[in-house]
């Protein structure tokens, strides 16, 4: 059993990153589809697919690179943790790499990039930073 499911999934996304990986395979959950979405969103990622086998789900995601090969995601951070819940005001959401990366929120209108979270006026806890 994991204690952290969405800090497994980002670390093993830098992992098959650093490995120059096109995809890469985890145990699924709600929490990280609705994750993955904002990241297409942004253009982070290429896609994903959600595989479910009987009461089990995984999902492939694959990545997106630049046209000579450069990585589009250089840096994933973990936020907010089970122990130590991070929440923060509208103001004090935090711009990684002075705006050219996104931080996932989780707020009352669903999990939104930080981007989303100014347009919309709302706050709530700040998942994970992406740059």
């Amino acid at each position: 059993m994991l204690t952290d499911p969405i800090a497994d999934m980002l670390t093993r996304m830098r992992n098959a990153l650093r490995n120059q990986d096109t995809d890469v395979v985890f145990p699924g959950s709600k929490l990280k589809v609705l994750v993955l979405d904002v990241l297409k969103r942004e253009g982070y990622i290429e896609g994903y697919e959600v595989h479910s086998d009987g009461p089990k789900s995984r999902i492939k995601v694959t990545f997106r690179y630049g046209p000579e090969g450069e990585q589009v995601i250089t840096g994933l951070r973990r936020i907010s943790m089970p122990g130590c819940r991070r929440y923060r005001s509208l103001g004090k959401l935090p711009r990684p790499r002075g705006g050219l990366g996104i931080a996932i929120v989780s707020t009352s209108q669903g999990v939104l990039s930080d981007r989303e979270c100014r347009a919309r006026k709302v706050s709530g806890e700040v998942i994970c930073t992406v740059e």
